[in-house]
């Protein structure tokens, strides 16, 4: 079964949702990835937090017992605290009254002043001016 997702970046489809202790982590995780402010879910260097599935792995999402680990990386610019709180609440109806731990792993590099985002162009730290 697949289950069309809308997500920030267009429409993504899922194998049939994986129930990992009464979660479908493959919803979490979709719902996670269309968050404002999230540029992708992170399972860390090791994959350490991970859903490990049959024939693929969810990264970013892990299901311990009673809570729910996420770990995203955040776009540039963005609020932790605003972003967690954002998580938390996208994630209420999926996860119950299970506890949702969010971890931000890594932030996007600022964007380049100067670039197709607009703006003067800047030296780059360090480097004498050219």
């Amino acid at each position: 079964m697949s289950v069309p997702v809308t997500a920030a970046a267009g429409t993504e489809t899922i194998v049939a949702g994986a129930i990992v202790e009464g979660v479908n982590v493959d919803a979490v995780a979709a719902a996670v990835r269309g968050c404002a402010g999230v540029s992708g879910l992170d399972g860390g260097p090791y994959h350490e937090v991970a859903t490990y599935l049959p024939g693929r792995t969810v990264d970013g999402v892990a299901v311990h017992g009673d809570r729910v680990q996420v770990q995203v990386r955040s776009r540039w610019g963005i609020e932790a605290p605003l972003l967690a709180a954002l998580i938390k609440t996208v994630l209420g109806p999926l996860t119950g009254t299970r506890p949702v731990d969010i971890a931000i792993a890594d932030i996007d590099d600022p964007p380049v002043l100067g670039s197709a985002t607009g703006g003067p162009s800047r030296p780059s730290p360090g480097l004498p001016p050219g």
